[in-house]
């Protein structure tokens, strides 16, 4: 009881209410996250067979929202995205047993014997699958691994775009650093782990942005020209200061499996690439992609698969354009870009609703609305990998409300959603 009192008085201190603005930005409710990390801690009590000890701690991994930069980490180009004050929170003890087990709120728990760490292909798609690729990982790292029971709840929106996967991926490489290797590993590690067990243990062709932005705090500039060592560049941003809310709104989707519609794009942008005998479209030269379209079209016989790397390539020199629009706090060049980017995305890209589902396209009469409600005064585009689920808007402060009004009466009750940029990396609290 003396470990969880400890627990508690940090949660009622003063260090813990000052972590709040930079955990869930300015308009953070102090009593709602203290009540959700207490009652996280006494589920955990009756959870964990050895109760909270002097180990226990407690933390949290934030989802993210890009912001530019759709469908391009894939084949090592640039994105823009940001830490945003939706999370997934933990509390979390050590255990002598070599067994990870995860209690999620409203999910089974899941279990995973630590001594086998070698892929199982009855696992793919699963929690289990990542716990153990990222334990994997670790061990290849020449790290150390051990058990833990950890209790977790999320305020990260699932199948909305804002990363929930990535952000248990990355939460379970900050309990095995935090519990197992005094901390060590770097966000940018972390988040390759989660990669890792994403893309060979899940089975999910996801890049890096994802579990990059979840890790590392703030907004962030990402170039995946080597992308064993990609290039972050931080930025000073809040929209709000600048006179702008950052919304999603969810559109609420399909229930088909997307995977195929997902692991298309990245397999049609490197056909292109491959006419210019390169594995990925970043080594291609843009005036050499538009001199080249007659052979490339001859070569590729897949119109869809050129438009997509059309994509690529502008998105990419559009990267840099709203980078310094945002560097030099001009969000008239920025809102421009971010709709140049949605445009492309539509047109181009083709991730606004999959050909499998065709009748279904919530994204597109979601950008619909937005436009015509904005007039100009903002900006939308698709958020995330697409095909269904939200859009990223920009609305003037002023408008907010009635843009969530508007949009919440077709959409329902709940399906906007204001984000604030956070401002700390995935970290242990206590």
């Amino acid at each position: 009881m003396a470990e969880q009192d400890r627990l508690e008085a940090f949660l009622r201190s003063d260090r813990f209410i000052e972590l709040l603005p930079r955990l869930y930005g300015d308009g953070y409710d102090a009593q709602k996250q203290v009540s959700r990390f207490s009652k996280l801690l006494s589920a955990h009590r009756e959870t964990s067979s050895t109760g909270v000890t002097a180990q226990t701690g407690l933390f949290s991994t934030a989802g993210r929202s890009e912001l530019a930069g759709n469908h391009t980490d894939h084949n090592l180009g640039k994105v823009i995205a940001a830490t945003i004050n939706l999370d997934t929170i933990a509390v979390a003890t050590p255990v002598c047993e070599p067994v990870a087990t995860l209690v999620s709120e409203g999910f089974p728990p899941v279990t995973v014997d630590l001594r086998d760490t070698s892929f199982r292909k009855e696992e793919r798609g699963t929690t289990d699958a990542l716990v153990r690729g990222i334990a994997a990982g670790f061990l290849q790292r020449g790290l150390k691994i051990g058990g833990f029971v950890a209790n977790t709840s999320t305020s990260v929106l699932k199948g909305s775009g804002l990363s929930s996967s990535a952000a248990i991926e990355v939460l379970v490489a900050t309990l095995f650093n935090n519990l197992y290797n005094r901390d060590i590993l770097e966000p940018i590690d972390l988040a390759m782990l989660g990669k890792f067990a994403e893309n060979n243990y899940f089975g999910k062709p996801s890049g890096l942005m994802d579990q990059i932005a979840c890790g590392q705090g703030g907004v962030v500039g990402i170039d995946f020209a080597h992308p064993e060592h990609p290039t972050i560049t931080p930025i000073s941003c809040n929209f709000r200061e600048l006179g702008y809310d950052l919304l999603v709104v969810d559109t609420g989707g399909n229930h088909a499996d997307l995977t195929p519609d997902y692991a298309a794009i990245p397999q049609e942008m490197r056909s292109v690439a491959a006419c210019f005998d390169r594995d990925v479209l970043r080594d291609v030269p843009f005036g050499l992609f538009m001199d080249s379209l007659a052979a490339v079209r001859q070569h590729v016989q897949n119109d869809r698969a050129i438009l997509r790397a059309y994509h690529y390539l502008s998105e990419n020199e559009r990267v840099d354009k709203m980078l310094s629009a945002l560097q030099n706090r001009d969000m008239r060049t920025y809102l421009g870009l971010v709709n140049e980017s949605g445009d492309s995305s539509f047109k181009f890209l083709q991730n606004l609703y999959s050909t499998s589902v065709a009748r279904e396209q919530g994204l597109p009469v979601a950008l619909a609305m937005t436009e015509r409600f904005l007039e100009g005064a903002g900006a939308c585009r698709v958020h995330g990998g697409g095909f269904a689920g939200t859009i990223q808007v920009y609305t003037p402060i002023e408008r907010t409300q009635d843009y969530i009004d508007y949009m919440e009466g077709v959409f329902g009750e709940g399906s906007v959603t204001v984000l604030a940029i956070r401002n700390l990396p995935t970290t242990r609290l206590d």
